[in-house]
C-alpha cells in the first residue's frame, strides 16, 4: 500500500525528533511504499541536510515552517506553497467573496480559542470525554466552531491560492480584537492587546501554514491509501485534510505528547500571557480535532496514553507502541552473564540540566562515604551547544566534591569522577559504556521514554533509576527505582546494589528478558504492519481499480477479496450479464455491522 508519513521538524532531516524512530519504520515495512510530507522548523536544520531514504520512499515532499514573512508575501515564495499564491509577480488579493469566506471562518475559529473555560468563568457543561488539558473548558459547541472554521479556511485555502496574506492582514487583527472582547471570553484573553493580537497572527499564520500547501490533489496526499502523522500538531494538519477531501485514513503517533511540550515550551517563552493563553487553547482544540478523527492513535506509553485521553482521544482507538530499539549491538554483553565491576556506577546519556547530574554526584558523595573505592564514570557528551556551560559546572563541582587523590607526595592523584565520550580509547562504542559498570543509573528529572534504559537492559545490566516519564512502566521490576531529587536515596539504591552481586545478576537477567520481549524492534514493525492491514481493510474504496494488465497494475486492497465471491455484495450487470462489484456497507461505514448492500436477501458482513 502507499503511507502518507507526515513529520514535523524530523525525518528526513539529520536533526529532530523521532528521526531514529521514522526511519526504522519505513525500513522495516518494505513490502509499503512511502510519501514522505515533511515540515521543517528552521534553517539550520535544512542547512544540516537529510538522512540517506531507502528505496521504499516514492517521494519527498517538505515545507518551512520558518520562513520569513517577506519570503511568504513577496515575489518568492517557498517550495511547497501554493503556485496560485503568486500571480503576475504579487501576492494575488482575494476578491470580495474570498474576503467574506475568509472573515466568516476565522471569525468561527478565533471564537473557540479566545472561548472561557466554564470551569473557571461559568458556561455550559463540557462534552462528554474532554476533560483534562486543553479539554477541561471545551464544549460542544467551541468544538463544532473550531472545525468549522479550521476547514472553511482548508478549502479557501485549496481553491484561492493559500492565507499567508489573508493571515497577516488587518482583517484577522480585528476579528481577533472582537473575538478577544466578546461575551465569554477567557479572563486571561480579555488583557491582549494590539502588540499582542500582531503576535498572535504571526504564531497563528505559522501553524496554519500547512493548510496553504500545494499537498492536496490527486497526485499528492489523494494518492495515498492513508496517512501516518508523528504527531497531534501541526504534522496531522495535512493528515486530516487528507481524511476530508480524499476519505484517506488517519494514523497517528506521539512518543512525546505535542500539546504537553507545547505547554512545557510556552512557559518561559518570551511571549505575553495572552498570547499563551490563546496559543494553548489552539493547540488544545487542534490535538482534540486530530484525535476524533484519527482511526487510531498509538502513544509510545502510558504517560504519553494518559495525555492523549485527557486530552479527548477516546480510550477504544489508543494501543501502546514502545518506540522499537535494536537489539542485536547489545547481545553479546547481554548474554555473557557478566554483572559487571564491583566498585563503579556508570551514567550514559546527553547531558543536560534535565538528567540532574549535579544531583547524581551529590549522591555519589553519600556512595563515596560509604565505599571508599568506588567510581562513577559519566559517558555523553552535551545535548546541545548551550549545554557546554552545565557541562563545565559539574566538572568543577566533581572536582570539588572529590580532590584528587594521590598515593604519596610523588604521585599524581586520580579523582573518582570520569568524564568520558563515546568513540575514544576507552569507550569506543555503546555497549563498552554499559561494561564499565556494574550498576546503571538514571537520575533525570525530566524523561519521556528512557531509550538508555532499554539499552542498558539489553545488556544486562542493573539499573538504578528516578521515577520520571515512563521509567517505571518501562522497568517493570527488574530495577531499583527512586524518587527524583533525592540524592541520598538515589545513594542508597546504588549501595544495595553494589554491596549485592547475585541480586545485580538476577535483577540484569530479568531486565535483559523483559526488554527482548517489549521493546525490540520487531515488536514495534509488527505491530505497524497489523494496524496498517487493519486499517486499509476497512478503508472505504475511493477509485476504481486499474484493470490488470494496465501499466501500474491494479492497486492493492482496491477490490476487497469478497467481490470475487457471490452473496449480496454482487450483482449482475444488466447490460453485459457479468457479475460486477458492488461497495458492501461496511466500506462507507467502517467498523459497522450492517446487512450486505444490495438489498437482495443481504445477511450481516
Amino acid at each position: 500500500m502507499r503511507i502518507g508519513l507526515l513529520t514535523d521538524g524530523g525525518y528526513p532531516y539529520a536533526t529532530g525528533e523521532s528521526g531514529f524512530w521514522c526511519d526504522r519504520l519505513v525500513r522495516g515495512c518494505a513490502q509499503h511504499e512511502f510519501d514522505l510530507y515533511a515540515l521543517s522548523r528552521s534553517a539550520e536544520q535544512e542547512a544540516r541536510g537529510r538522512v540517506p531514504l531507502p528505496a521504499q520512499v516514492g517521494r519527498v515532499r517538505t515545507a518551512p515552517l520558518w520562513t520569513a514573512d517577506a519570503d511568504l508575501l513577496g515575489t518568492r515564495a517557498p517550495r511547497g506553497l501554493l503556485a496560485r499564491m503568486v500571480t503576475g509577480g504579487s501576492t494575488r488579493p482575494y476578491g470580495r467573496r474570498e474576503r467574506q469566506r475568509f472573515t466568516t471562518h476565522f471569525t468561527e475559529l478565533a471564537a473557540s480559542v479566545c472561548a472561557a473555560d466554564p470551569a473557571d468563568d461559568g458556561g455550559e457543561e463540557t462534552a462528554p470525554g474532554r476533560g483534562g488539558p486543553g479539554g477541561a473548558g471545551r464544549t460542544a459547541a467551541t468544538d463544532a466552531r473550531f472545525t468549522d472554521g479550521l476547514y472553511g479556511l482548508a478549502e479557501l485555502a485549496r481553491e484561492h491560492g493559500g492565507l499567508t496574506a489573508a493571515l497577516r492582514s488587518e482583517t484577522a487583527v480585528r476579528v481577533l480584537e472582537a473575538a478577544c472582547r466578546a461575551p465569554g471570553a477567557g479572563r486571561t484573553v480579555r488583557t491582549a492587546a494590539v502588540p499582542d493580537l500582531l503576535a498572535l497572527v504571526r504564531e497563528l499564520d505559522r501553524e496554519l501554514r500547512p493548510l496553504s500547501l500545494d499537498w492536496y490533489d490527486a497526485e499528492g496526499l489523494g494518492a495515498v491509501d492513508l496517512c501516518h502523522a508523528t504527531s497531534a500538531g501541526a504534522a496531522a494538519l495535512p493528515g486530516l485534510l487528507a481524511k476530508r477531501f480524499f476519505g484517506a485514513p488517519l494514523l497517528v503517533t506521539e512518543h512525546g505528547v505535542r500539546l504537553r511540550a507545547h505547554y512545557l515550551a510556552t512557559t518561559g517563552a518570551p511571549l505575553s500571557a495572552p498570547v499563551r493563553a490563546l496559543l494553548a487553547a489552539f493547540h488544545g482544540r487542534l490535538a482534540a480535532e486530530v484525535y476524533r478523527q484519527a482511526a487510531i492513535v498509538t502513544p509510545g506509553d502510558t504517560r504519553a496514553r494518559r495525555w492523549q485521553e485527557r486530552c479527548g482521544a477516546e480510550p477504544a482507538k489508543l494501543r501502546t507502541v514502545h518506540p522499537g530499539m535494536e537489539s542485536e549491538r547489545f547481545a553479546a554483553l547481554g548474554e555473557s552473564g557478566d554483572s559487571g565491576p564491583d566498585d563503579t556506577l556508570v551514567w550514559v546519556g546527553r547531558i543536560e540540566p534535565a538528567k540532574d547530574l549535579v544531583g547524581l554526584l551529590h549522591a555519589f558523595a553519600v556512595v563515596r562515604k560509604a565505599e571508599p573505592g568506588t567510581r562513577l564514570r559519566i559517558v555523553g557528551a552535551p545535548a546541545g551547544p548551550e549545554d557546554t556551560g552545565y557541562l563545565a559546572h559539574c566538572r568543577a563541582l566533581a572536582a570539588q566534591l572529590f580532590p584528587d587523590e594521590a598515593a604519596d607526595a610523588h604521585t599524581v592523584g586520580d579523582n573518582p569522577v570520569s568524564f568520558e565520550e563515546l568513540g575514544g580509547a576507552e569507550v569506543p562504542d555503546l555497549p563498552d559504556a554499559y561494561a564499565a559498570g556494574g550498576v546503571v543509573v538514571l537520575s533525570s528529572v525530566v524523561e519521556g521514554f528512557p531509550a538508555g534504559l532499554v539499552e542498558a537492559m539489553f545488556c544486562g545490566r542493573a539499573t538504578v533509576s528516578t521515577d520520571v516519564g515512563a521509567v517505571v512502566e518501562v522497568i517493570g521490576g527488574t530495577g531499583l527505582v527512586v524518587p527524583p531529587r533525592n540524592p541520598r536515596a538515589l545513594a542508597d539504591a546504588c549501595l544495595a546494589l553494589l554491596r549485592d552481586p547475585r541480586r545485580r545478576a538476577r535483577l540484569g537477567a530479568a531486565a535483559r528478558a523483559r526488554a527482548l520481549e517489549l521493546f525490540t524492534v520487531e515488536q514495534s514493525l509488527a505491530a505497524f504492519r497489523g494496524i496498517y492491514l487493519e486499517l486499509i481493510s476497512h478503508a472505504p474504496v475511493r477509485e476504481a481499480a486499474p484493470a490488470v494488465g494496465a501499466p501500474d497494475g491494479p492497486r492493492p486492497f482496491a477490490t476487497p477479496p469478497e467481490a470475487h465471491v457471490l452473496g449480496p455484495w454482487t450483482a449482475p450487470d444488466p447490460a453485459s450479464a457479468a457479475t460486477v462489484w458492488r461497495k458492501p456497507s461496511w466500506a462507507a461505514a467502517p467498523r459497522a455491522v450492517c446487512a450486505g448492500a444490495g438489498g437482495a436477501g443481504g445477511g450481516d458482513v
